[in-house]
Parts: structure tokens; C-alpha cells; sequence
């Protein structure tokens, strides 16, 4: 590796692990410019040559939290047998992870944060190219989506060319799918549930079994 992109990475490492430990310790929104470069052991002026400003900081930071879902994803997909089995695998695999950190989850892919996250997620894998390690090539798309609409509607195409389901009903396929899945995210995120995590995961994934279902080629 060139050793200009070590030490950005090395630096940029510095920064992320002392906003995650702000944000686990004292809360996302306790996050300031002071206490990460206080903790990473560097000034607030190094900071801005690695991170356009404090929200770009903590997308980057909150990249980290996909790692676990990444790294186990070929879990999940591994004994699918098509294309609609695998769609099916990849939301519980999702769906397991985002409902267990939904706060996270829902920084990233439904806040002011998600504009710019095609990029980030790009720059952040170019520098951690270890934390795509597990996911297979044609799954890439998937994970380097530029929203989450873009990153569902990429292996529902799958099934549509599998003949599963028409390319003209997806968009709608995926966006009942999406309002599904951040409704029952943001019950959770708000404590608007009496379910359990494995509970909702069920829901969710019995919701977008019957989604598929209505719109199916007998």
C-alpha cells in the first residue's frame, strides 16, 4: 500500500475510533470536532484535512457499524438456491443488524447524512478495503449503492431477470418494501415497540414475502 494512503488511513482510523468511542460513551449527538481530535490526540486543524466538516466525520464513523453486517452477509446467502431466496437472505441479514443499532442504521440511510453517502461509502472502502472482504463481487453493487431504494432495487432487478417478478412493477415492489422496513426501524428507534428484535425481523421479512407475493409470476 502507498505510504501517503497508510497514513491517511492510519490518521483518518485515529479519528473514527474516537468518534465511535464518543458515541457509544456519551451519545451521537455528544460528538464535537474538540472531543474527537482531544481523544484522537491530534487538533482540530488536522481534522479538517482528512473530513470536510463534523457531519461528514461522523457518516465516515458510522460506516464502521456496517462491518458487521458485511463481514457475515455471505452467511446468510450462502445456502440460497435463486435469486428471490437470496433478496429474501440479504433483508434478514439487514434487517438483523439495522434493528439492533437502529440509530446507526438510521443515520446513515434515512438522514441528512444520506446525501452524500454513494461517496463517503465509496471513499471509506477505498481506504478499509479489508471491511468488503467477505462480499461477493456481484453483491458490490448492492453495498455500494448511492441510497438505500438504489442498494434493494439492485438484487430485486435479480429477480425480475429471473422472471420472478416483471421489471415494471420493482419500483413499486421496492419502495413498499423500503416504507416497511423504516417504519418498523423507527418504531424500534423510538421505542414504539413492544417487539423483540427477532420478532420485528420476522415481521419485516413476512411483510416482504407478501409484497413479492402479490406482485409474482404464477
Amino acid at each position: 500500500m502507498d505510504k501517503k494512503l497508510l497514513q491517511k488511513r492510519r490518521i483518518m482510523g485515529y479519528f473514527i475510533d474516537a468518534t465511535n468511542q464518543i458515541i457509544e460513551n456519551d451519545g451521537l449527538e455528544n460528538v464535537t470536532i474538540r472531543k474527537v481530535a482531544d481523544i484522537a490526540g491530534y487538533n482540530s486543524s488536522t481534522l479538517y484535512n482528512y473530513f470536510k466538516n463534523l457531519d461528514h466525520l461522523i457518516l465516515f464513523s458510522s460506516m464502521k457499524y456496517l462491518k458487521d453486517y458485511t463481514k457475515n452477509l455471505h452467511k446468510y446467502i450462502k445456502n440460497t438456491h435463486n435469486s428471490l431466496e437470496r433478496y429474501f437472505a440479504i433483508w434478514e441479514c439487514f434487517c438483523y443488524y439495522s434493528f439492533n443499532n437502529p440509530k446507526i442504521y438510521n443515520l446513515i440511510f434515512f438522514s441528512k447524512f444520506s446525501n452524500s453517502l454513494n461517496s463517503t461509502i465509496k471513499e471509506y472502502y477505498s481506504i478499509f478495503p479489508d471491511e468488503l472482504d467477505n462480499a461477493t463481487t456481484d453483491l458490490n453493487k448492492m453495498l455500494l449503492g448511492n441510497t438505500i431504494y438504489e442498494r434493494a432495487l439492485s438484487i430485486l432487478k435479480d429477480c425480475a431477470n429471473d422472471g420472478y417478478i416483471i421489471h415494471e412493477n420493482l419500483k413499486e415492489i421496492n419502495e413498499m418494501t423500503i416504507l416497511i422496513y423504516q417504519s418498523i426501524l423507527n418504531n424500534l428507534l423510538n421505542h414504539n415497540s413492544s417487539d423483540t428484535i427477532d420478532e420485528c425481523i420476522k415481521k419485516a421479512l413476512k411483510y416482504f414475502k407478501q409484497i413479492i407475493k402479490s406482485y409474482q409470476i404464477i
